[in-house]
């Protein structure tokens, strides 16, 4: 069981947990992540570490509640217990001294950019981060990224605060204003990723591209997390989540994405049905969880 120490919540969408895993926080690396089930019921989702306290013993997630498990998560308070969290998992951020490094994260995926920004200063690299977002309310860590890069650039689809139009926007013009880029990283929507490795392939900038395939068991036993690279099969849980962004075959994995979609609407509403009703979701440690009998997966 990993207790919840902390939470709180991000810009007015996205919720951070801080949750005891001792074990984990000494060997979490930036660019890793976790698979957690919240009772003994749930599905196991994948997240990248937002952060860790190997002193305190925690690790740190952020996310938006958007489907039955993260709105189950959101529901659980500071005391409540989540059954397994297993990692950290996949090859870490490959460090070196690039030079210049831009990271173009997307929505939730900016959670990733703390971990990777810090590391990528820490390998003498010059970073650029530019956080996008659909608007200001689901925009996060905004103080943290100044600190930890040279520079932070916003972006959101509504011009609700910063740069009016999206992440790529601002990184397109940072090539076409001449500026020297020697390496891109970028999480977010597969969409973004897809689009991003194409503006950026003909002016030959290395670009890294953390991947979000559907996972299960986060070994490679499974091969659900199966991704085309180059011509090959990769698993993402094991091989990546990091890979060449030029090498993906992107419309392979965006149709993989939305294997089990209809299960996981239909899921949704039965967990949003229990919630119109009042039900107050209880610890997942409680074995006689309503949301465990009704709404598990």
């Amino acid at each position: 069981m990993h207790k919840i120490v902390s939470r709180r919540v991000l810009g007015q969408r996205v919720v951070e947990l801080e949750v005891e895993a001792p074990a984990m926080s000494k060997k979490a690396q930036a660019g890793q992540f976790f698979i957690l089930r919240i009772d003994e019921t749930g599905e196991r989702i994948p997240l990248t570490f937002a952060g860790w306290d190997p002193e305190a013993g925690t690790i740190m997630m952020a996310f938006l509640p958007i489907g039955k498990t993260t709105n189950h998560l959101a529901s659980l308070k500071v005391g409540d217990s989540i059954r397994d969290i297993a990692g950290p998992m996949g090859e870490p951020t490959h460090l070196e001294k690039y030079g210049h490094v831009v990271f173009l994260g997307g929505g939730v995926g900016t959670a990733e950019a703390l971990p990777v920004a810090r590391a990528l200063r820490q390998a003498g690299n010059k970073v650029t981060v530019i956080q996008g977002a659909r608007n200001e309310d689901l925009l996060m860590y905004e103080d943290e990224l100044a600190a930890e890069s040279d520079q932070l650039l916003i972006a959101t689809d509504d011009g609700s605060k910063g740069y009016h139009g999206f992440g790529l926007d601002l990184l397109m013009k940072m090539i076409e204003d001449g500026e020297q880029i020697d390496m891109v990283h970028t999480i977010g929507p597969a969409i973004m990723m897809k689009m991003t490795a194409e503006k950026t392939r003909p002016h030959g900038i290395h670009t890294v591209a953390s991947l979000n395939p559907i996972m299960m068991d986060g070994t490679g036993m499974c091969g659900a997390c199966r991704v085309m690279v180059d011509g090959e099969t990769k698993f993402g849980c094991v091989d990546g989540p990091e890979f060449d962004a030029h090498k993906v075959d992107w419309d392979l994995l965006m149709i993989r994405q939305t294997t089990y979609k209809p299960e996981e609407e239909a899921s949704n509403e039965r967990f949003k049905k229990i919630q119109e009703k009042g039900c107050e979701c209880e610890p997942a440690s409680d074995p006689d969880s309503k949301v465990k009998e009704v709404a598990g997966n």
